[in-house]
C-alpha cells in the first residue's frame, strides 16, 4: 500500500514569501480517504492524518513498525481503555488527543498538545509551531470542534497576523497523479491564519521526535 503514496506533497507549493517560513523536516506519506481501498469518506480524516504521521516516524524514526490501519488504530485506542469495546469497527472520528496516545503506544515518542479556545487567534500558536519544526521537524496534527476537519500540518510562515499554516488535507478521494496536482487543485496549500475559524477551538498535536535519518 505504502509503495503506491505519494512522498512530501508539500514540497514545490507556490509561496511568494520565501522567509521567516519552516517546513517538516524529513519524508512522509500522504494518505487521505480511500488510499488504502478503505471507504472512511465523512469520518476517518483523523485517522488518516495519524498514518501520516505515523508514516513520517516509520521513515524517519523506527523503520521497524508498520503504519497502522483504521482498525488497527480503533484496536489500539480500545486496548488502551480510551475507547469501548463498541468503538471497533465504528466509524468515530478521532481528534488531537487520540492520535496523542497512539504515537505514544506504538512509537514510544510524547507529544504536545496546544488548545486554542474560541474566539482566541490562532496568532498566538505561530512561534511555538516554528520552534516545533525548527527543532524536531515532525509533522503536526490539527482539529477541532466547529471547523472538524482534521489537517496535517507541514510548515509555518510567520508573518504577524499574516502568517500561514501549511495544509496537507487528508479529504481527498482518488488516485494522486502528482504533488502539482495536489496543490494546483488545493489539498495542498498555505492557509492564512484569517481562513480558519474563529467560531472555533482547536487542538494541536506535535510530537516531540527528530527525524534519526542524517
Amino acid at each position: 500500500m505504502s509503495t503506491q503514496l505519494l512522498t512530501n506533497v508539500h514540497e514545490g507549493v507556490h509561496l511568494n514569501f520565501a522567509k521567516n517560513s519552516v517546513y517538516v523536516s524529513g519524508n512522509y506519506e500522504y494518505y487521505h480517504y480511500l488510499c488504502d481501498k478503505f471507504d472512511d469518506r465523512g469520518w476517518g480524516c483523523g485517522y488518516r492524518t495519524l498514518q501520516t504521521i505515523c508514516s513520517w516516524m516509520k521513515l524517519n524514526i523506527n523503520s521497524s513498525i508498520k503504519v497502522p490501519s483504521i482498525r488497527d488504530i480503533q484496536s489500539i485506542l480500545v486496548e488502551m481503555e480510551d475507547k469501548p469495546q463498541s468503538f471497533l469497527g465504528s466509524r468515530q472520528w478521532i481528534g488531537s488527543f487520540e492520535v496523542c496516545l497512539v504515537i505514544d503506544k506504538l512509537f514510544d515518542v510524547p507529544s504536545k498538545i496546544l488548545h486554542v479556545n474560541k474566539g482566541d487567534s490562532l496568532e498566538s500558536i505561530v512561534e511555538t509551531l516554528s520552534t516545533h519544526f525548527e527543532k524536531f521537524g515532525s509533522p503536526v496534527m490539527m482539529g477541532g470542534d466547529v471547523d472538524c476537519s482534521s489537517k496535517g500540518i507541514m510548515g509555518v510562515h510567520k508573518d504577524g497576523v499574516n502568517s500561514s499554516l501549511l495544509i496537507v488535507d487528508p479529504h481527498y478521494v482518488g488516485k494522486e497523479i502528482s504533488k502539482e496536482f495536489l496543490q494546483n487543485k488545493g489539498w495542498v496549500k498555505w492557509q492564512p491564519l484569517k481562513d480558519f475559524l474563529s467560531m472555533s477551538f482547536y487542538n494541536l498535536c506535535l510530537p516531540q521526535a527528530k527525524s534519526k535519518v542524517t
